[in-house]
Order: C-alpha cells, then structure tokens, then sequence
C-alpha cells in the first residue's frame, strides 16, 4: 500500500473531526453566518490557516530536536493516542447545536485568528499528534508528511465552510440527524486510528 493513502485517510479524518466538532471556532462560524451571511462564516472557517502554522512549526523545531529520545516520543505519542480517544468520545457523544445570531461589525477574519489562536486545543493537537506524525513520516516517505498537512487543512476548512454554506440555507442542519450520523461515523473512524497511534507508542517503548 503506498504511504500516502493511511497519511491522507488519517488527515481527511482529524480534519472532518476539528472542522465539524462542536468548539469556539464553529461557534464562531455560526454566528457570523447567522449575522452576516455565509461570507462572513467561510472568513471565519479559514483562520486556522493562519493560527496554525506558528504552532507546526514551533514544535517541529522542539520535537525534531529531541528525534533521539524515543522513549519520549513514546509518551508523547501515549499522550496523543489518549488526545484521539477524547475527541472520538467527544465527536460521538456530539447533539445538535443551536447559536443564537451574534450582532456589531464583521470583523470575522481577526475573530476567528484570534478565538483559534487562544484555543489549547490545536496546541494539544498539533504537539501530540500532528508534528510527531510529521515527523515519522518525513523520515521514510516525506510526501506523506506533506499529504497529511494537505488533507487535514483542506478538510478542516473546507467542512467549516460548508457548515457557513448550509446554515447559511438551512439553519436547522446542525440540529437534523445526519449531522448526528456523520459525527458518529467519525467518531468510530477516530477510535481506529486513536489504538494505530497506541501501537505506534508500543513501538517507541520497543514493546513490539
């Protein structure tokens, strides 16, 4: 099987998750469009493109340093498949949303950089789980690494673009049932790959 296709699968997946998952983010997504109309929504939806690159690269500098320590990457890839099985629970556990219409000016760009940037999760996300799948891929395939980055950024803004697009026209989607059905759907994929990163630690720990 070529390396591209589990890095692509695993990206598709943590961004379906992060772009749908309930948070300030699509809090925020929400309310703009409700307020101001899809434009302002999908403004909002592409600000993690910003926010998030300071954080990938701050920890590949930190984690490539400490390449290695594998014992440490073992617990920081623990910690990561613990940070998955969170948020499969949480993706699965998910019920409908409802945000009330915010009011003032737009400003949707800055308010969606700065609610992301003061989020803890993508810092969590991203030293746990994304740069230390970076860097092991990098090491034996880069462009997989590069597949991983390219999946999960189109996908996390993509999906939070169509939540702008479909609350948008239909304001009760995130209340219906395939929101609900795909959050679950999601959350089983998120299992699978939590107990792939388990293993990876295994590995690490020289346990298999």
């Amino acid at each position: 099987m070529t390396p591209y296709l589990p890095a692509l699968a695993f990206g598709v997946t943590l961004g379906l998750s992060a772009g749908l998952s309930p948070g300030p983010l699509l809090t925020l997504v929400i309310r703009q469009t409700l307020r101001h109309g899809a434009r302002e929504g999908a403004c909002v939806a592409i600000a993690p493109i910003l926010t998030d690159v300071p954080i990938i690269l701050l920890s590949l500098i930190l984690l490539n340093a400490l390449t290695n320590l594998e014992p440490l990457f073992g617990v920081i890839a623990v910690t990561g498949s613990g940070y998955v099985f969170y948020l499969a629970y949480e993706t699965m556990t998910t019920g409908p949303i409802t945000v009330r219409a915010a009011t003032g000016r737009p400003r949707s760009f800055g308010k969606g950089a700065l609610v992301n940037f003061l989020n803890p999760h993508p810092y969590l996300f991203w030293v746990t789980v994304g740069t230390p799948y970076i860097l092991k891929n990098w090491q034996t395939a880069p462009g997989s690494a590069w597949a991983f980055l390219g999946a999960f950024f189109v996908v996390l803004v993509g999906s939070k673009m169509a939540i702008a697009l479909l609350v948008g026209r239909f304001r009760t989607f995130l209340q219906g049932g395939l929101y609900l059905f795909i959050m679950r759907v999601l959350g089983l994929v998120l299992v699978i790959f939590a107990f792939i990163l388990l293993r990876d630690a295994l590995s690490y720990f020289g346990l298999i």
